[in-house]
């Protein structure tokens, strides 16, 4: 509220304001992130009214989010199965055997300017305004969608109603595209750093996957309180009914567990240019570590 009101009197304080409303709005995704999990509060309804409400806010249809977001916790570190819900990773035979327009397709795809620019736009601009992957699962999901569209459209029309048409919309969408970037960086880099965890159906363990293939990302307070300690994803994965204000308890009751993937800041951002993972060393690589590799035929 205070972005929009200086907004409507003075543009640089108020877009100034959007950086800390960004903040508290990733903190209220993963508030509405522990509620898909039926983990911020003890009864199902409320979780789920409660973040059908946060779902208006974060421009999340809350129902549709909850269901992809339960495949990405089945299926996490599966080159088989994590399709909906997480970020495509292939394996380098798989990557080696593709035609090269489907390579081009995924080089794209993986560029950081896609990845942390125009990824975060078209998820939350575009793609959620429609139940993306749930479109032939019944009513349900797209009344998810649409509702959330339609509520967002009434809180839109009260907002521009008191401050302005210019300055709600440009408070909110700057304030919409700082929180939507960081939130998917932070999706990004809990499982796609080095020595993350990667593997066929056949060898996929769900356990080992969660507790190898997801980051502990230690980052620094102010930071962990914006983010709600979702960098304790290790965590989280081995047991999401574990509500975010009790992820620290785990680390300090098992403190082996605070070296286990563990990345800081540095690390993080060096694990931006990491794309395809490697099973003959077990570990995530660039695309310029490919050189000198024999293409690999779609029957090899």
């Amino acid at each position: 509220m205070l972005a929009w009101a200086a907004l409507a009197r003075d543009w640089w304080w108020g877009l100034l304001l959007t950086i800390p409303a960004a903040a508290f709005l990733v903190r209220l995704f993963m508030i509405q992130h522990d509620c898909g999990h039926g983990a911020f509060f003890r009864r199902r309804a409320t979780n789920d009214w409660v973040g059908r409400v946060a779902g208006v806010l974060t421009l999340t249809p809350y129902d549709c989010w909850r269901r992809l977001h339960a495949s990405h916790h089945a299926g996490s570190g599966n080159l088989e199965r994590d399709a909906f819900g997480g970020i495509e990773t292939l394996a380098v035979a798989d990557y080696l055997a593709l035609s090269w327009p489907r390579r081009l397709r995924y080089r794209l795809f993986r560029h950081p300017l896609v990845q942390l620019g125009l990824g975060p736009a078209y998820l939350f601009l575009l793609q959620q305004r429609v139940p993306f992957g749930l479109m032939r699962k019944g009513w349900r999901p797209w009344g998810s969608a649409m509702g959330t569209n339609l509520a967002f459209v009434g809180f839109a029309a009260a907002g521009a109603a008191l401050f302005g048409a210019k300055a709600f919309l440009l408070a909110y969408f700057v304030t919409l595209m700082l929180a939507a970037t960081a939130g998917v960086w932070l999706f990004y880099v809990q499982h796609q750093f080095e020595r993350t965890f990667w593997a066929r159906d056949a060898d996929w363990d769900l356990h080992v996957a969660a507790l190898h293939g997801s980051s502990y990302y230690d980052l620094p307070q102010p930071l962990r309180w914006f983010t709600a300690d979702i960098g304790v994803h290790h965590v989280h994965h081995l047991n999401s009914r574990i509500p975010f204000y009790r992820l620290r308890e785990v680390l300090r009751d098992r403190p082996e567990l605070a070296t286990c993937g563990r990345l800081g800041l540095i690390e993080s951002v060096r694990s931006v240019r990491l794309a395809l993972w490697d099973e003959e060393t077990g570990r995530l690589i660039a695309f310029r570590d490919l050189r000198g590799r024999a293409t690999s035929s779609p029957a090899a």
